[in-house]
């Protein structure tokens, strides 16, 4: 309101001295023509008459001219993750907690309830080693990428247009020869597949510091002349929320598309090789360890298996390809989903039957109620009307989007984040109660679903 006070104000006083200005110079107009009458006798007295309503005529035209060009005034920016300053924030910490977590949870050491104050960051943070292990593991999966055949689909249309990006849907088929091919090598000991619980820390660094500079890379190439289309959450102008958001929805080199390459495979897939690099350094497997690779194994291929629904979640569609997906892609998902495993690598919890049979009805019922949610919301954006010939019913927001209101929608709001939660605290549940570590995937998750769902 003060602003606006202020503004008015302005406007008054620039009429009152455009008035001022033109009162004086009427008066000069005036003196001058009675100077020239006197000296030519009154043979133009008419003159004075039309020179005066000039003066007259133009203040009124600059008096409103303020009115026929006001100030634009720009909608405000809706910020995420606290604007800037969270953006910031988030892109500094974030990494330290993937380190300090891959730091507290090894075979010498891991955080119980009482044991904090020993704590201690390793010497070898850094090494080639692990840097080579991350660019060879990202080469090979790029290689699948280009290189195995697929079904060719189109995608959602780009925002502000109808044209819509090929896609090449082969992630199930490279999740299995991933799988295959990492089995083969530690069979014929070309590689040590338990060296990556080994290497797990310096493994988190190398992953860190490689998505950092993707994530700058991106953000650098983003002002290229070509023009790419630019996601709107990610082109606010604020260099740090931009570059944390993500400025170019779909960057390409050719047809590879960076983003959906990173959505699902690398991290995802790396994922399950760390979990079987656990399992691998546990002398005698036990039913807890056996459960969480078999849990998050099958949570993976259901990934892959259906990659085609993630062509229509906000991560394709809506947000750039910046530091969060970037760093959440290859970094925080495999190195932070993968904790219980490792935890397990060398404490087992020792779980009784019992225990063990309600954990996995637990996972089960989860997985039956993420798995049905996602494939209705899919089926119903791809292809909205054949859903509503179906029996499906949805509620119209002011937004224009459609909310579904039948089926496991009719339920609950976010049913399916539900499903995923229960799945996470089964995984978390086959750790016992011995550290607080394990648990770090259900309370993070749950804060991230409540925050998505509001």
């Amino acid at each position: 309101c003060s602003l606006a006070r202020l503004k008015n104000s302005a406007d008054v006083i620039a009429v009152l001295v455009i008035d001022r200005i033109a009162a004086k110079n009427q008066k000069q107009a005036v003196e001058m023509v009675a100077t020239r009458r006197q000296s030519a006798g009154g043979a133009r007295a008419a003159s004075p008459a039309r020179r005066a309503k000039s003066p007259a005529r133009k203040p009124a035209a600059r008096a409103k001219s303020p009115a026929r060009k006001p100030r634009k005034q720009q909608a405000p920016i809706e910020f995420e993750f606290g604007g800037p300053l969270g953006a910031l924030a988030t892109t500094v910490f974030l990494p330290l907690v993937v380190i300090a977590l891959a730091v507290a949870c090894d075979d010498d050491f891991c955080v119980g309830y009482n044991t904090l104050s020993e704590f201690r960051v390793p010497s070898n943070l850094v090494t080639i080693k692990a840097f080579g292990v991350v660019l060879g593991w990202l080469a090979f999966q790029a290689l699948l990428y280009v290189a195995l055949p697929g079904d060719r689909v189109q995608g959602a249309p780009l925002p502000g247009s109808t044209k819509r990006l090929d896609y090449v849907l082969n992630g199930h088929a490279a999740f299995w020869c991933s799988i295959v091919a990492v089995a083969l090598a530690d069979h014929y000991r070309w590689i040590d597949i338990s060296t990556l619980y080994d290497d797990f820390v310096p493994l988190a660094v190398a992953s860190c510091i490689l998505s950092l500079l993707l994530s700058i890379a991106l953000y650098v190439a983003s002002f290229r002349p070509a023009k790419p289309l630019l996601a709107k959450p990610g082109n606010t102008g604020i260099r740090i929320y931009d570059f944390f958001m993500g400025r170019e929805l779909n960057p390409r080199i050719s047809n590879f598309d960076l983003k959906y390459f990173c959505e699902l495979r690398p991290g995802l897939i790396g994922w399950v090789c760390l979990n079987l690099g656990a399992l691998a350094k546990q002398r005698e497997v036990s039913t807890s360890m056996l459960l969480v690779n078999i849990f998050q194994l099958q949570y993976v291929w259901d990934a892959l298996y259906f990659e085609r629904s993630i062509l229509t979640t906000m991560d394709i569609t809506t947000d750039g390809f910046g530091f969060m997906l970037a760093f959440g892609d290859l970094s925080w998902v495999p190195f932070t989903y993968s904790l219980q495993a490792r935890y397990l690598a060398s404490y087992d919890a020792q779980l009784s039957t019992l225990s063990l049979v309600v954990i996995t009805l637990l996972h089960f019922t989860g997985y039956v109620v993420f798995r049905g949610a996602n494939s209705q919301k899919d089926s119903f954006r791809r292809d909205p009307q054949t859903a509503i010939d179906r029996g499906t019913t949805y509620l119209q927001t002011k937004r224009g989007t459609k909310l579904i209101t039948s089926g496991f929608w009719g339920a609950a709001r976010k049913v399916n984040y539900t499903g995923d939660w229960l799945m996470g605290l089964s995984w978390c549940l086959l750790c016992g109660f011995g550290s607080p570590i394990p648990y770090f995937y259900a309370t993070y998750f749950l804060v991230l679903l409540i925050h998505r769902a509001l």
